[in-house]
């Protein structure tokens, strides 16, 4: 079994809020994960206990990541969101989570993501390559993010 974990550190070119409600949008991240199908509850996917699966993968080749909402809390008068899930395998065990906050300016969010999973049926050697491999893969999809985030109007409230 290998112990895998990385941080990933992020600056969007879009305000903390549309941030936040892009990364709470499950089904969502199909649009800026590479090879991701989502399925998720027909009920609020936010409410910690909320349960959801993510395929990523071709076909037969694809990783089943079960996961349950632990945490997630936004503040609106300090624009911070932090969520946190469980992964309950049946090959990913541990945690997944990420923090939005304001960047430097009104219009920038810096994000931090973090994976903290034990990958069964993987020698611990390996651990290490996972980790570069899960870390680039992540800030992959998070530049894709921000690029969708910059062709999509900002919803109007």
């Amino acid at each position: 079994m290998a112990n895998v974990s990385f941080e990933v550190h992020y600056s969007f070119d879009a305000s903390p809020q549309r941030v936040w409600d892009e990364m709470v949008d499950w089904k969502g991240h199909e649009n800026w994960i590479p090879m991701t199908r989502v399925d998720v509850p027909p009920t609020d996917a936010t409410v910690v206990g909320s349960e959801f699966t993510a395929w990523t993968g071709l076909g037969p080749l694809s990783l089943k990541d079960h996961m349950r909402v632990t945490q997630c809390d936004w503040d609106a008068a300090s624009s911070v969101g932090t969520c946190q899930v469980e992964k309950l395998g049946p090959v990913l065990r541990g945690t997944a989570g990420f923090t939005v906050r304001p960047g430097s300016t009104d219009e920038t969010t810096d994000l931090v993501w973090f994976e903290d999973v034990t990958i069964g049926r993987v020698p611990q050697f390996v651990a290490p390559v996972l980790a570069k491999l899960g870390a680039i893969g992540f800030r992959q999809g998070m530049g894709s993010l921000n690029k969708l985030l910059s062709t999509r109007q900002p919803a109007t409230t």
